[in-house]
């Protein structure tokens, strides 16, 4: 089988639809068609060693459509920058604390819609590090009461729960009966954590995703067509930091 290393990256420029677009192209040995992939970083075209860059272009014109629709959509899911000052809105069960920040003996507590930092030095990594620890331990008894509520709702057994620090999955289940939710999942809206726990109970009856699985979703949590589109919408929202 031919290998497919790279044998040069390119930051290249294209026009598409008068739209100015950056892009790597990237050149493999024993490639034979052009690929096309479009994340967090832009867009990237894979293509053979030695194929004209007018033949390239004209291929990826040729998915021009899809390319700015992916784009578009990346864009818009952008997690936003964290500014860790005094003031800052952090997200929070589908609402925000406001950062309250000063210096002192290291505490973090919740009053109210505010959310009051002391470190010993205003620097963002130990401001940081302070409200991802308060996070952490707020995310483990929300959602490990709302787990334990929803499960008997359910008429299951309990779960073990587990913590994640996935960025990319919100909640796993696995055939030992571990529940794992991400902690960040503790800033959106109720609705959606339970939806998400509801997702992860139904794995306790199916362990797939076959209809009857989604069924069983549907009977635990009704409204899960509009809160499922809804997580996927605005998911980026509750990962920043």
């Amino acid at each position: 089988m031919p290998t497919r290393e790279a044998v040069s990256r390119d930051a290249r420029v294209l026009a598409l639809a008068g739209e100015r677009i950056d892009y790597v192209l990237v050149r493999r040995r024993g490639r034979r068609g052009v690929g096309l992939k479009v994340d967090e970083h832009g867009l990237t075209v894979s293509a053979p060693a030695t194929m004209p860059s007018a033949r390239v272009e004209a291929l990826v014109r040729e998915s021009e459509r899809w390319v700015l629709r992916k784009i578009a959509e990346w864009k818009s899911k952008r997690v936003p920058l964290v500014s860790w000052r005094d003031g800052a809105a952090l997200p929070f069960l589908g609402g925000d604390l406001v950062l309250r920040l000063s210096t002192g003996a290291p505490r973090v507590e919740r009053s109210g819609g505010e959310l009051r930092v002391a470190v010993r030095a205003l620097d963002e990594a130990a401001i940081r590090r302070a409200v991802v620890a308060w996070y952490k331990r707020a995310a483990r008894d929300h959602l490990g009461a709302r787990l334990l509520t929803l499960a008997h709702a359910a008429r299951l057994v309990p779960p073990r729960f587990l913590l994640s620090t996935a960025l990319a999955r919100w909640g796993s289940c696995n055939a030992r009966r571990e529940v794992r939710l991400a902690w960040r999942l503790v800033k959106a809206p109720p609705a959606l954590i339970d939806y998400v726990i509801c997702h992860e109970l139904a794995h306790l009856r199916q362990m797939n995703h076959s209809a009857a699985f989604w069924a069983e979703v549907e009977r635990q949590c009704p409204d899960y067509r509009r809160l499922r589109a809804e997580l996927f919408a605005t998911d980026h929202l509750y990962r920043a930091f």
